[in-house]
């Protein structure tokens, strides 16, 4: 009798059903395994145009800096005009949308899977990420499943965004809370070129 990690009894079909999945998923480990080394190619071009091979749906004149992590990378969009920096993990398990002219900065973490810490079998539960445009995300912040940042929004450097941020307010701390507001309601600027070998 064929049994699950947690000592059920499994059908044939169920047994193959976990097979199959296993299998993809050494595939998809290859695949982020190869996109952590073009990850490392200092040439935004080279590198986007590996990660549109997998998936990733980049908006004209959209790029990321070096090192940047993925799961799911086919369920990544960005808009125009958007600007990832260096070391960023972005979780495509479920949809990850990124809007025009965000500026992301180095070592931020979009996550949009977490282990439901009430399951019997700690499985994991799955929320989309939406970003808006003229959205800027400081250095090592954290956004949790689910969340919803508006337009125009800051989050600080360092935050950790666990609930949806309303357009135009800048939150920061841990959990994110808002702590002000933009000014300028009618943002209509472009980020310019991304920095070069970066």
């Amino acid at each position: 009798m064929l049994k699950d990690k947690m000592g059920r009894n499994l059908t044939v079909s169920e047994a193959a059903k976990k097979g199959v999945n296993r299998v993809f998923n050494y595939f998809l480990d290859f695949e982020l395994m190869i996109l952590r080394w073009v990850g490392h190619i200092p040439f935004h071009l080279v590198r986007n145009f590996f990660y549109t091979l997998a998936g990733v749906k980049l908006g004209n004149g959209s790029t990321f800096h070096m090192w940047a992590n993925f799961f799911y990378p086919g369920r990544i969009s960005l808009g125009d005009d958007t600007i990832i920096g260096d070391h960023v993990f972005l979780d495509g398990r479920a949809p990850i949308k990124i809007g025009s002219h965000v500026d992301i900065a180095s070592q931020v973490l979009i996550y949009n899977s977490e282990h439901d810490l009430e399951a019997e079998d700690f499985s994991a539960r799955e929320e989309p990420v939406e970003i808006g445009d003229y959205v800027f995300i400081g250095p090592r912040a954290i956004i949790l499943p689910g969340v919803k940042i508006g337009k125009g929004a800051v989050v600080a450097a360092g935050a950790v965004v666990t609930t949806d941020v309303p357009d135009f307010a800048i939150v920061g701390g841990v959990p994110a809370k808002v702590i002000g507001e933009r000014k300028n309601k009618n943002p209509n600027y472009k980020l310019g070129r991304a920095r070069f070998f970066q």
